[in-house]
């Protein structure tokens, strides 16, 4: 059994001019919605004049190599990169001793009579795995490398008992990932270079937090960035920009990482992000420096609106899921049994308009918003959540928070006729609503004439509107304790 511990010289490598460029002077990120990121950076670098190879540390372990930009602002004729390598070959513990097969290598022994520590030398045959079983005479102190096998005076020993001690760390094994260049340079001495590349595992994304009055006419909204760093590299000081919007990408380039480990407002706070606009993009700079580092998450405030107009509104979509899938399919058009099941849940909905009048009129970002309300005893209480996607002001936003408790449903084919065989059916709708709460409530019926696209209504006892060609809207005031019945008839010709 052993453990391992390597000495710390390194070998010598052949004479070759070469330079390995400082740390980042500066950094900036922009950071897509799309777990993607463009990272561009400044550093210093002694170049030598002729071909030489130069070493970028600290890189992150998900760059794309194909996407890099350099420049030279020293001089930027007088230097190309003429080669490039990406290297992410770091070490571990298996590829150190795999470096060391058919080589010598000595094992440090403990003597139970002597009480001291005394070496062998031995040839690695086989590197075995870490983190094996132990062999019953191994020190408990030492983790285990089950399948190692040494020759060690004359003798073959399988699972070896000591502490392993390597001479120096092999060629070609790297502690982070890093890149190498060789350059042409006509212009020797100290260069500022700047680098630019993209990265995967950088992303962020939006949050938003909103709490209902309670009369549920207003609520107060703030936007969160959540901001994620998996690519392995810190960023100290960095600038900051975050783009929403749906960016095209070609997909196959990039999917293989390499992955190593209204109303009156009081006062407000200058916001932390400034959005402009990029393309056809929204574009959003932190109004200042930030660190973030490899492994962590980190959030910031992006937008915050108070008392912004809202509206609680109750919907009722008697169709049963099930038959959604059916719309427009001819070989159902006139089956009699079909699309009789309902559902008889009333969902609940909030609604507000994305604009200045309303306290709001801020381009929001994709993300989920969590909605809370104050009970009675004045603590907060989560009432539900949605997702939104990119909104741009002057838009109305809608969110479904659950199903109405008191409020029930029921949808039900009454009649249904044939009138040209194969050509026109002819079929009797009935809905009901009803209200158990204490006080009245106005209920947007939806119904969707599934069975086909050339349809009409030849009776109804309410008044409907055509939201579009697979959508009517029935409004219906449900008083308190009652029940409203929606009776129509619908024609479908084919």
């Amino acid at each position: 059994m052993i453990t391992l511990v390597f000495a710390a010289s390194f070998p010598v490598l052949a004479q070759r001019k070469s330079a390995t460029a400082g740390d980042r002077t500066s950094v900036d990120l922009t950071i897509y919605n799309q777990n993607l990121s463009l990272i561009r950076e400044e550093r210093s670098v002694n170049i030598p004049n002729g071909l030489s190879h130069i070493v970028i540390p600290d890189i992150p372990a998900t760059i794309d190599g194909t996407s890099l930009h350099f420049m030279s602002h020293t001089d930027p004729l007088a230097v190309r990169v003429l080669e490039q390598n990406y290297q992410y070959d770091l070490v571990n513990q298996g590829k150190l001793l795999e470096k060391y097969v058919g080589k010598n290598v000595e094992f440090v022994r403990y003597n139970e009579e002597t009480k001291k520590e005394y070496t062998v030398t031995g040839k690695l045959l086989a590197a075995g795995q870490p983190g094996g079983k132990q062999p019953v005479y191994a020190n408990p102190n030492f983790p285990a490398i089950s399948g190692m096998i040494a020759e060690i005076n004359g003798k073959i020993e399988v699972d070896p008992v000591g502490r392993l001690v390597l001479p120096n760390l092999p060629e070609g094994l790297i502690l982070k990932p890093q890149l190498e260049w060789l350059v042409s340079n006509s212009h020797p001495g100290d260069h500022k270079v700047e680098l630019s590349y993209l990265a995967g595992a950088l992303s962020w994304s939006a949050d938003y937090v909103a709490v209902l009055d309670k009369s549920d006419a207003n609520l107060d909204m703030t936007g969160w960035v959540t901001l994620t760093n998996n690519s392995g590299t810190n960023f100290k000081d960095a600038g900051l920009k975050l783009v929403a919007g749906d960016i095209n990408r070609v997909r196959e380039g990039m999917e293989d990482y390499r992955v190593l480990n209204g109303m009156a407002m009081g006062k407000a706070e200058a916001p932390q992000f400034k959005q402009t606009e990029l393309f056809e993009y929204k574009l959003y700079t932190l109004q200042r420096r930030t660190d973030l580092n490899a492994s962590e998450t980190k959030q910031l405030e992006l937008v915050s609106g108070r008392n912004v107009s809202s509206k609680k509104v109750f919907i009722y979509d008697g169709l049963s899921d099930q038959w959604r899938g059916w719309y427009n399919n001819y070989s159902y058009r006139n089956q009699e049994s079909f699309g009789q099941q309902s559902n008889s849940k009333v969902g609940v909905f909030i609604t507000f308009k994305n604009d200045e009048k309303s306290g709001l009129g801020i381009p929001l970002p994709k993300g989920k918003v969590r909605v809370y309300k104050r009970d009675v005893d004045g603590k907060e209480q989560f009432i539900g959540e949605d997702q939104i996607d990119h909104t741009p002001k002057d838009e109305e936003l809608k969110l479904y928070l659950g199903n109405a408790f008191d409020l029930v449903g029921e949808r039900a084919q009454t009649d249904f006729k044939s009138l040209i065989s194969g050509h026109s059916v002819e079929e009797t709708i009935q809905i009901k609503v009803r209200n158990h709460k204490s006080e009245s409530v106005t209920v947007q019926v939806y119904e969707h004439p599934w069975r086909w696209n050339q349809w009409e209504i030849t009776k109804s006892n309410v008044e409907w509107t055509k939201v579009d060609q697979s959508t009517l809207k029935f409004p219906v005031t449900i008083a308190k304790d009652s029940e409203k019945v929606i009776t129509y008839t619908i024609r479908y010709t084919w």
